[in-house]
């Protein structure tokens, strides 16, 4: 039985060394809706590290889901329990990433070769949470990429409870490609997740992959249950800002990208007091700009002075005189 409904419509996706919590704190300054993802975390790092700080959060976060990464059944089970403890939204799992490092803890887009095991990763998890238990994985690896292939994958991960599956509309190269080549030289290949979604109408499909602007979201909307941005949403994060009136019928504006800055103020201010360096927050503010005058020379301020001993809020709002007022709200 699962715990509350998370509308899925659009999310961002979870991203190693972006998706950390004071991205996730500014991305929601920018919708209110989407839901938010955090880096995956390994379920070693669950049960054995310092989960006080690598769950932190922010409660203005939600609704926020937890990736875990792992192939233990056991162990994924007890760092669902403990994400439920925090208040996640949701669990999910990565059957998605190609890294070596990935690979070399069997987790990961690996495991798409091992069905069964996946499934009972699932069981397991469900039967310790109420939360939605969700996989997000690729359409294949290596030469194992035909639909027959993916839909055994897909129907026996389903026997295990998964009634929610994200897609990266690419197959993964577990040898051969870095990890960004995995996100780029792959083919993207949209068509293989509609029809999964044609195939299995009882389940839900979170369509993920090459999705730039928000009418091709729209348009991928008409034959998925859901959109996962990935880069685009870190890389020009005002993309974000007309998500809740385009797709959620809110009707309040979206805020400026300068109201954005000083809404985001008091809790840099708060960070910096907890000892928080600046350029952990801003280095995810650096795109907030793109393809507005002045953006060149809002990177470069920030890049120039971020490091300072004592920097604080005040860099942020002298960044600002760097974009010219007529041109950026």
């Amino acid at each position: 039985m699962e715990k509350g409904t998370i509308d899925r419509r659009i999310s961002v996706a979870p991203m190693m060394d972006w998706t950390d919590r004071h991205c996730r704190y500014f991305l929601r300054l920018l919708t209110r809706h989407t839901l938010l993802y955090t880096e995956m975390v390994t379920t070693g790092a669950v049960l054995r590290g310092d989960r006080d700080r690598l769950l932190a959060y922010d409660p203005a976060e939600h609704p926020l889901a937890l990736q875990l990464g792992g192939s233990d059944p056991a162990e994924l089970a007890q760092a669902a329990r403990i994400a439920a403890e925090f208040g996640f939204d949701e669990v999910n799992l990565n059957v998605g990433c190609p890294s070596d490092r990935v690979q070399s803890g069997r987790f990961g887009a690996c495991l798409m070769a091992e069905p069964s095991l996946v499934a009972a990763c699932v069981a397991a998890m469900r039967a310790a949470v109420d939360l939605p238990v969700t996989v997000k994985t690729r359409t294949g690896i290596d030469d194992r990429d035909s639909y027959a292939e993916l839909v055994d994958f897909i129907g026996r991960v389903a026997e295990g409870g998964c009634q929610i599956f994200i897609i990266h509309a690419r197959k993964a190269w577990l040898t051969g490609l870095s990890p960004k080549q995995n996100r780029e030289i792959p083919p993207l290949r949209h068509d293989i997740v509609h029809r999964l979604k044609q195939d299995f109408p009882h389940l839900r499909f979170i369509l993920n992959g090459g999705l730039t602007d928000l009418d091709q979201i729209a348009e991928q909307l008409r034959r998925a249950d859901g959109v996962m941005i990935g880069r685009a949403a870190y890389e020009n994060p005002y993309l974000l800002a007309e998500v809740d009136r385009r797709f959620f019928h809110a009707t309040r504006p979206p805020p400026g990208r300068r109201q954005l800055i000083w809404d985001l103020l008091p809790y840099v201010d708060r960070e910096s007091r907890a000892g928080t360096p600046l350029h952990c927050i801003t280095r995810h503010l650096l795109g907030l700009f793109q393809g507005v005058p002045g953006a060149r020379a809002w990177r470069r301020y920030l890049s120039e002075h971020v490091h300072r001993p004592g920097a604080g809020s005040e860099v942020l709002a002298a960044a600002l005189h760097q974009i010219p007022e007529p041109v950026a709200p």
